[in-house]
C-alpha cells in the first residue's frame, strides 16, 4: 500500500514538474512545438492567451510547488500536506471535468478560431491525464492505515 502511494506521488510529481518545465521554457519566448505563439495558445488552451513571463512564471511556480507538496505528503503525515494534496487533486479533477464538458461540445471559454487541435489534444491527452492525476493525488492524500 505504501509503495503504491509513493508510486502515485512520483507519477503526479513527474507530470506536474514536466508541465512546470514547459512553462519555464515557454517563458523564454519559445513557442515549440507550435508554429507561433497564437498557435501554441490555441493548442494548449483553446483560446488566444499571452504566453509571456508574467503569466507563465507564476504557473510554473504553482506546478513545482504542487509537485513538491504531493511528494512530501507521500513521505509524511500531516493535515496541511494532506489538505494541499487534496487541493492538487481538486484542481486537476476540475480541469478534467471542464475538459469533459469541452469534449462533449460545450464551447465556454474557447475561441471559435482555435480549430480542431485543442479539441483532439483535450480529448486524447489533457482530460484523461488530469483525471488520472486527480485519482493519483487522492490516493496520496489518503491517511495511512
Amino acid at each position: 500500500m505504501e509503495t503504491n502511494r509513493r508510486t502515485a506521488a512520483r507519477a503526479v510529481a513527474a507530470v506536474l514538474t514536466a508541465d512546470g518545465l514547459l512553462h519555464l521554457f515557454w517563458a523564454t519566448g519559445s513557442h515549440w512545438p507550435a508554429a507561433d505563439p497564437k498557435a501554441l495558445s490555441y493548442a494548449v488552451l483553446g483560446a488566444d492567451v499571452p504566453f509571456t513571463p508574467p503569466v507563465l512564471l507564476p504557473l510554473a511556480a504553482l506546478l513545482f510547488t504542487a509537485a513538491g507538496l504531493v511528494t512530501a505528503r507521500a513521505r509524511r503525515r500531516g493535515r496541511l500536506l494532506q489538505a494541499a494534496t487534496v487541493a492538487v487533486a481538486c484542481g486537476t479533477a476540475l480541469r478534467g471535468l471542464v475538459g469533459l464538458a469541452w469534449a462533449f461540445g460545450v464551447r465556454a471559454g474557447l475561441d471559435e478560431g482555435a480549430g480542431d487541435t485543442f479539441y483532439w489534444l483535450n480529448l486524447a491527452l489533457y482530460t484523461p491525464l488530469c483525471l488520472a492525476l486527480a485519482a493519483a493525488a487522492l490516493r496520496v492524500a489518503r491517511e495511512r492505515s
